[in-house]
Parts: C-alpha cells; structure tokens; sequence
C-alpha cells in the first residue's frame, strides 16, 4: 500500500508541475531551470528532471556526510516520466489564453503540486533529491518547511534566470506560496494516511524481527 500512494503522489505532483509549465506565467524555480535547460541545451524536461536529481543526491550525500541515496534516482525517474507524459497529454487539451484561465491553470497546479508533494513524502520512501534536501536544510538550520523550502526555491530562481527559463509572476507565487502549501497540505496528509499506512508499517517490522529471530 505504501508503495501504491508513493507512486500516486509522484503522478499527483507531475500533473501539477505540467499545469503550472502549461500556464504559461511561469513555474516553479526548479522546474522553471528544467524548462531552461530543456528549451536551451536540449533534452526534455524530464530528462533535466534525472540529471539535476543526481547532482542533488550528491550534494544531499556531502551535507548529512552519509552515503548517496541513490534510491532517489528512482523518484527522480518516475518524476521525469511523469513529466513528459503528462506534457505531451495534456498539451491539446491545456492551452489557456486569457489571463483568467492561465491564473485558474496556475492555480490548479499550484495545490495539485503541494498534495503530492505531501502524499508521497509521509510514505517515507526514496524521496525526491530535492525534497531531501528541503528535510536536510529544515534539519540542519532547525527551521520549518516553510523556510527551508522558500530558500531553496529563491537559490533555483537565480539558477533558472541562468538558463533563461519561464520566470513571471507564477514563479514569484510559488516561492511565496510552494512552502506554506507544503505546511498545509502535510498534516491533512498524515492524519489521513496514518491509519493506512501504519498497519503495513508494523507488518513489515514484524516480519524483519521474525526473521531475525529466526
């Protein structure tokens, strides 16, 4: 069950991140630099999506002086999967023109990113790189989501300027927004997902001690 809401969550979060890119007022400061580098150097947007996931577990790796969470990559590419394919669906059928409709899209996108977001990391399972690295920062300064989160998204707007990504006023939302809908979303998340989860938690240690036991 656990596994079935950590993919649910990752497809969840990549529909948002795909409504946010079609808007057309910019996205987030990590996905507005995939974006860049995918119009600029070449690639899709969710192969940028693996390759930077990879730079990050290694930063991730030399901040908590631990081995690589090499698992992530496995987000990373379902993420980027996810990506591409919700993009190449949804681009007949999403295309706002009016300024109302691209808020709507935007918006939509918005709260669909902080639900999966928050659905998939209470699984607890090969978090996204930069994900663990918003837990890292938040562990590491002693702040809140909302503070290690709105500072990572301020150092990958200067990045997405770089490479000339989608930055307008949906990116300003987001680094404004993205945290403070992650500490939202985050507790309605748990105490919704804790009674499911939980059961198949403790099976799962029970058959570990079992077989330790034995």
């Amino acid at each position: 069950m656990k596994y079935a809401f950590y993919v649910l969550g990752i497809l969840i979060l990549t529909l948002g991140i795909s409504f946010t890119i079609l808007s057309d007022l910019g996205t987030s400061p990590f996905d507005a630099l995939l974006v860049g580098l995918s119009k600029n150097v070449g690639l899709t947007v969710g192969s940028w999506e693996i390759i930077i996931a990879f730079l990050l577990i290694c930063c991730n790796s030399l901040l908590k002086k631990q081995r690589p969470e090499m698992l992530g990559l496995l987000t990373a590419f379902i993420a980027g999967a996810g990506i591409d394919t919700w993009l190449f669906l949804l681009d007949d059928w999403v295309t706002p023109e009016q300024w109302y409709s691209k808020a709507v899209c935007f918006g939509i996108g918005l709260g669909v990113v902080g639900l999966g977001t928050a659905i998939y990391l209470h699984t607890n399972f090969a978090p996204i790189p930069v994900d663990r690295l918003t837990l890292i920062i938040q562990e590491l300064m002693r702040t809140s989501i909302l503070y290690s989160r709105t500072f990572i998204y301020f150092v990958f707007l200067i990045m997405a300027l770089i490479f000339n990504g989608p930055i307008g006023v949906g990116t300003l939302l987001t680094v404004a927004l993205g945290g403070l809908l992650l500490n939202f979303f985050m507790p309605i998340t748990e105490k919704l997902l804790t009674p499911i989860l939980a059961p198949a938690n403790l099976s799962a240690n029970y058959e570990k001690d079992h077989e330790a036991g034995m």
